[in-house]
């Protein structure tokens, strides 16, 4: 993309002669969105960003005036590609809320949607460290991950038919039970990768090509990070223990044994780059430890049974309460919240 003349003589004017102007973007709409960012970089130190955030409007709202909320939950699989399970997840307890059938819910069913979230979680993460050890000259982990993501997208396909987009939670229930089998195999991941992410962290976390590029990189300061509004691995990189399965206790979360990881500033200063890998990799750790705590109630406590039903909780006729009422939970990337 060009810029105009009168931009681009603002843009250089005072340049030094070592600094260089570089336009980044935009990226097609489909994948990146539309952001595009103005760089002035000094070698490889970027030392100025304009960013142009390019916010692209869907309406979803509008298309969703006609729908009833059932139909809703396949355009709330496009809010994040990446993270559909979390997207379904918190619409569905707005609307549970809104009809004021949250507290019905099965034990069963609250366990499979945490656990289906928490796989889409690490999917998620798994892409973030991939794509980013790329961006700084690392291939092999890449591969790795998408390796290992491909396990846990094959799961959640025969859980829910679809490799990404899942429709797979739904208002008062779920589309489907679980399939015969499906905890067994969760679990043989589960051992299979704990091994893996060690090796990860040993190939790129300990590496010291890798902390010599991200530790004091980028630093993001606690209270600007709140500024701006940042959540999730951002704001939790920057030092402050903030996570809504915590915050909020939402589903069956406060039932679960895990911890919130935060930037410590390990490898250079608190809410650097390397803080918010390493955000993304403990929460890996931590969500392994969440699926094998709902794998062990859903194998003991919480079995399958010819009598459960995981649409007995679905209403026949919707009625929401006239009030207001919103819902917030905690995506890989951050908050996400309905109105």
């Amino acid at each position: 993309m060009q810029l105009n003349k009168t931009r681009y003589a603002q843009l250089t004017e005072g340049l030094k002669p070592e600094e260089m102007l570089i336009n980044m973007g935009p990226q097609h709409p489909s994948t990146h969105g539309v952001l595009r960012l103005e760089l002035i970089t000094d070698g490889e130190i970027v030392k100025e960003v304009i960013p142009h955030m390019g916010y692209l409007h869907r309406c979803f709202e509008k298309h969703c005036e006609s729908l009833t909320y059932q139909q809703i939950i396949p355009f709330v699989d496009r809010m994040d590609y990446l993270a559909s399970m979390n997207n379904d997840h918190a619409f569905v307890m707005g609307v549970e809320r809104m009809m004021g059938i949250d507290k019905d819910i099965p034990k069963r069913v609250e366990y499979i949607r945490v656990l289906v979230c928490e796989l889409n979680r690490i999917s998620s993460h798994l892409i973030a460290i991939g794509t980013y050890g790329i961006d700084i000259g690392a291939f092999t982990p890449f591969l790795w991950c998408f390796r290992d993501r491909e396990h846990i997208m094959n799961m959640l396909e025969w859980a829910s038919g679809s490799r990404m987009l899942y429709n797979y939670i739904w208002v008062g229930g779920l589309f489907y039970d679980l399939p015969v089998g499906f905890e067994e195999r969760c679990a043989e991941f589960i051992s299979y990768f704990k091994p893996k992410l060690t090796e990860l962290n040993q190939l790129l976390t300990d590496n010291q090509i890798f902390i010599g590029r991200t530790a004091g990189i980028g630093v993001l300061p606690l209270d600007v990070a709140i500024n701006y509004g940042c959540s999730g691995p951002m704001l939790r990189g920057s030092g402050l223990k903030w996570d809504l399965r915590r915050v909020d206790e939402y589903s069956v979360y406060p039932e679960l044994d895990f911890d919130i990881p935060v930037g410590k500033g390990e490898m250079g200063k608190t809410g650097d780059c390397w803080d918010r890998y390493k955000i993304r990799t403990d929460e890996i750790a931590e969500s392994i430890r969440i699926i094998e705590q709902c794998l062990n109630r859903l194998q003991k406590e919480l079995k399958r049974s010819p009598e459960f039903d995981p649409r007995a909780k679905l209403p026949k006729k919707i009625i929401p309460k006239e009030q207001d009422f919103y819902i917030r939970a905690e995506n890989p990337k951050g908050e996400l919240g309905y109105y």
